[in-house]
């Protein structure tokens, strides 16, 4: 600390500031980021080995079971393709939503300029979205 001090490091007073910014920033993405990211990974990896343990068990039990399996099976993608598409609409309403009130937000903020056509960006992709999810996405089985 001395040294520092010799230095003249902390002459500027912001000095402390963009030291403690940076050791936040270092102990963010270098320690707790990928210590989340190891315990989401072996989470998901638990739960397909209990699945899979789970549907083993299934299919040896009787003739029944393997026709209890395949429903499952079914069930849980058919669950899954619902999921997403449940989340492109709601995507897509965000993003029509973030378009709209950009360019109105936009218009009123520098009126004499087309700069607030720049919302049509986020507008139009939550458009896609939405076309995508009603229009051009395989049914529902």
């Amino acid at each position: 600390m001395a040294t520092l001090l010799l230095l003249g490091l902390f002459d500027n007073p912001g000095t402390g500031q963009w030291i403690f910014l940076s050791v936040g920033a270092v102990c963010l993405f270098g320690v707790f980021l990928p210590t989340a990211i190891f315990m989401e990974n072996q989470r998901k990896e638990k739960d397909a080995f209990y699945k899979a343990e789970t549907l083993r068990r299934l299919t040896e039990t009787s003739g029944e079971g393997a026709k209890a399996v395949l429903d499952h099976l079914r069930q849980e993608e058919r669950m899954k393709q619902i999921k997403t598409r449940e989340g492109m609409k709601i995507g897509g309403v965000i993003n029509l939503g973030v378009g709209i009130g950009l360019i109105i937000f936009l218009r009123a903020l520098i009126g004499g300029e087309p700069i607030y056509l720049c919302g049509l960006i986020p507008g139009l992709i939550g458009a896609a979205m939405l076309a995508y999810v009603f229009f051009l996405a395989a049914p529902l089985e």
